[in-house]
């Protein structure tokens, strides 16, 4: 069954032309990622398939017989609305009766009135009537797995991270037949990435993905489109299948684009003698010449990313830590940790949100003082820190007067000195994007721009955090390649495990409470080892259950378990959802004891509520844990 059909899709905006002349069909059950550089057009064209945009020319057509699902790049939430009215916003008697239900349980878990109450129990009865309780079930799966907890918080207030999460999360709760994904992985840490790849490769649906995750890619596809030159073309087969065929192609591409050169000086001196186009012949010569000369003319758009930035001297002392300590409150990021680091050492940093990892990249930099021990910087070493929150600029500026403020004329490592304005096009931001306002930049430029005034200071040590978000696959790869030459000290913070595998030697570990573990070995080496590692606890439970069976058990007074009754069921799920409401506000001040610039005042009261807080989840997942048993 063919679920989409576009035909001859053209899209300009004033002079600039996107792409033209595109035609895709999508069959049931295919699941394709589409690839291009920043800027070639991957996200109009998607606007333009799910209907959000209308083309210059050509047609879509969606089969009316299915169900369909999109998630844009920077989705939009209503502000005043709730996160679970957000995620359960669709015309499905099902869904309402769980959002009624979610409702009812907040209301009762912030008052016990009777009303309220009542309200709960027709809730409930509701549910029982629809059989809703396994569709209840899959969707706290899925807001659990990709740790959507505050449910009553208002979207206007949640970050552009949280939408894409909430967005994301509407979709898979809703299971359209044919799904639309742009750049779902942004924003995820790596086990939710794992969570959302396993998730999709089970279910039975249609999908169109963009992504420069290239190990998601490879796990869920089995086709690639790439948009380039304006055109569409197809590689069946996985990421290294693609990027052999697509060197083929312009290998050949780049032969005919020769010959037609060769050919077209002979016809250029035929048409310089102006022949009078009378006959039918020579009228077809001269219109096979305007087309020969657009094949001869055809140059690569896609320009090559040049890294190749002169790096500073580092010495024999670079950077050592001794017993370097921090905590906010009772909140430890970082407990008696000691490293000493080596030259050319590159190290990849893991571990989950608000557990302290930014802490520790701003105790190395210096924006944050340790609490106890010592950090001592070799007198040559030379920081670049590429943020996650990217450049705080004056939008006004111009691109080439960003980079005239840090410098006028850039050295080379080959000795060359380029000007501000060719460095800029070694980055690929050409002579007419030099002088854009930075307001006008896409998500990925402001990220190449970026990255470029940290190389441009040539830093020997390089703090890379979350590098890889909004990248094309052409920058990623060009990235790559420098920073595997790269000679200083490499510290990367990124979800993408292929980044990760390509270029770090073994990883820091943050677990939590301050804790972190060396690991010597790429990001998959470290989740064989959890898996092996999960394996043995398990063999190892499974033993002690046998053991326990053979034993001879001890005799004890048979007691009757009680039903739960129709008060206790209640205050079971009352209890849950109190306890995920904790579990949220918890994780909102670990968040916020890990940010930098806090008040003491402000960190000490946090730090007494996180005490708080602690005490009485432990005091309530006991008493839900009891009623579970008997429920």
């Amino acid at each position: 069954m063919n679920y989409l059909l576009a035909e001859n899709i053209s899209k300009s905006f004033g002079e600039k032309v996107l792409f033209t002349g595109l035609n895709l069909s999508i069959m049931q059950g295919q699941k394709i990622a589409l690839v291009a550089r920043n800027g070639a057009g991957k996200s109009s064209f998607l606007k333009i398939l799910m209907g959000k945009d209308i083309p210059d020319s050509g047609e879509v057509r969606i089969s009316k017989d299915i169900t369909t699902g999109y998630l844009e790049q920077d989705p939009h939430l209503e502000p005043d609305k709730t996160v679970i009215e957000s995620v359960l916003f669709a015309e499905n008697h099902i869904l309402k009766a769980i959002e009624n239900y979610e409702e009812a349980l907040e209301q009762n878990a912030l008052d016990h009135s009777n009303i309220n109450e009542k309200r709960l129990e027709d809730a409930m009865n509701q549910m029982d009537t629809l059989k809703a309780w396994d569709y209840e079930q899959k969707i706290r799966q899925i807001l659990f797995n990709l740790k959507i907890t505050n449910l009553t918080q208002k979207a206007g207030t949640l970050s552009g991270g949280q939408k894409k999460r909430v967005a994301l999360a509407k979709i898979l709760i809703q299971e359209p037949q044919f799904m639309i994904l742009d750049e779902p992985t942004n924003h995820l840490d790596l086990d939710m990435i794992e969570w959302l790849e396993n998730f999709l490769k089970r279910q039975k649906m249609t999908l169109l993905l963009v992504t420069h995750d290239r190990y998601f890619l490879d796990r869920i596809t089995q086709e690639i489109i790439e948009l380039d030159q304006k055109q569409l073309f197809r590689y069946k087969g996985n990421y290294e299948y693609y990027l052999e065929k697509k060197s083929e192609r312009e290998f050949n591409e780049g032969r005919e684009t020769d010959k037609a050169r060769s050919l077209m000086r002979k016809e250029l001196e035929w048409m310089r003698r102006q022949p009078k186009a009378r006959g039918t012949k020579q009228k077809a010569r001269i219109d096979s010449f305007y087309d020969l000369e657009e094949k001869a003319n055809r140059v690569k758009e896609e320009q090559k990313l040049t890294l190749n930035v002169k790096m500073n001297r580092q010495g024999g002392k670079i950077l050592e830590l001794k017993h370097v300590s921090k905590a906010f409150g009772d909140f430890k990021a970082l407990d008696a940790f000691t490293y000493t680091f080596s030259r050319g050492e590159k190290i990849g940093i893991v571990g989950p949100n608000g557990v302290g990892k930014s802490t520790f990249l701003n105790l190395l930099t210096g924006a944050e003082l340790p609490d106890g021990g010592k950090i001592n910087v070799g007198d040559t070493t030379v920081f670049g820190y590429y943020t996650q929150e990217g450049l705080k600029l004056n939008e006004d500026k111009r691109v080439i007067e960003v980079v005239k403020d840090i410098a006028e004329v850039i050295p080379l490592g080959t000795g060359e000195k380029l000007s501000a304005s060719q460095f800029l096009q070694y980055f690929g931001f050409d002579p007419e994007t030099q002088f854009t306002p930075v307001s006008k930049l896409s998500g990925g430029e402001r990220r190449r721009l970026h990255l470029m005034t940290v190389l441009i200071k040539n830093p020997n040590f390089l703090i890379l955090d979350e590098p890889t978000n909004d990248l094309d696959l052409l920058t990623l790869n060009t990235l790559e390649e420098f920073l595997a030459h790269f000679q200083g000290c490499l510290l990367i913070v990124s979800h993408d495990r292929y980044f990760m595998d390509k270029l770090v030697q073994h990883l820091f570990i943050f677990k939590g409470e301050g804790e972190v573990k060396d690991f010597n070995g790429t990001y998959s080496a470290y989740r064989t080892h959890l898996e092996e590692e999960e394996k043995k606890e398990r063999s190892a439970l499974k033993q002690e259950s046998k053991s326990a069976n053979i034993a001879e058990p001890a005799p004890i007074e048979k007691v009757e378990k009680k039903k739960l009754s129709f008060g206790e069921k209640r205050e079971y799920e009352t209890l849950e959802k109190e306890i995920e409401l904790l579990e949220a506000r918890k994780l909102a001040i670990e968040t916020a004891l890990s940010n930098p610039s806090a008040e003491h005042t402000d960190i000490a009261a946090w730090a007494e509520e996180f005490k708080k807080i602690s005490a009485d989840i432990d005091q309530k997942s006991m008493r839900w844990l009891e009623l579970g048993e008997r429920l």
